[in-house]
């Protein structure tokens, strides 16, 4: 009973160290930093709605090409 007691008490020593919570932080911010798809806001949000309309006008023009391009067949 003493040595589960002593070993339930080492278990949460170790839980509660920083070191686990430093060896997380650095390791994942380390791939963060260099993963290519990582978002950068690099620009306002009004632009990047201008951006998301145009791009669902142009997959829209895309789409009724499409379906012009099926019909003439």
């Amino acid at each position: 009973m003493l040595k589960f007691v002593a070993s339930i008490l080492l278990g949460a020593a170790l839980a509660s160290s920083p070191l686990p919570a430093f060896a997380q932080t650095t390791q994942l911010g380390a791939s963060a930093m260099h993963h290519p798809h990582a978002h950068r806001p690099t620009r306002s949000y009004r632009s990047e709605m201008r951006r998301r309309g145009n791009a669902h006008k142009e997959q829209a023009r895309a789409g009724a090409e499409h379906v012009r391009q099926m019909r003439m067949q």
